[in-house]
């Protein structure tokens, strides 16, 4: 059993700052890419940013330059940090990780359960 754990979600007003994280937990043999997706009410899920296991990172263009990801791979964790929030980065945010149980079984992506975030004008 695999449980992705978010947390640091909630209220903000605009040019704050909030730092996300999410845990991978249980008998995890390899994590791959790992990642953050948003979802605004009445929009589809997007990517907002993504990294790598050796760390080459990827972001959406709206949150080029405001927001960092990392991971610590001996924690099996990645954080979102977020600054210069904007009303239009209030969204449901959630992690994806592409892991392995096993040493010869495929990569499947786990998703977590989300976090809100809200940015007040």
């Amino acid at each position: 059993q695999v449980q992705l754990v978010e947390s640091g979600g909630g209220l903000v007003q605009a040019g704050g700052s909030l730092r996300l994280s999410c845990a991978a937990a249980g008998n995890i043999f390899s994590i791959n890419g790992m990642g953050w997706y948003r979802q605004a009410l009445g929009k589809e899920r997007e990517l907002v940013a993504e990294i790598s296991s050796v760390g080459t990172t990827n972001y959406a263009d709206s949150v080029k330059g405001r927001f960092t990801i990392s991971r610590d791979n001996a924690k099996n964790t990645v954080y979102l940090q977020m600054n210069s929030l904007k009303p239009e980065d209030t969204a449901g945010y959630y992690c994806k990780a592409s892991l392995k149980l096993k040493r010869f079984h495929p990569y499947r992506d786990y998703w977590g359960q989300g976090t809100q975030v809200s940015v007040s004008s």
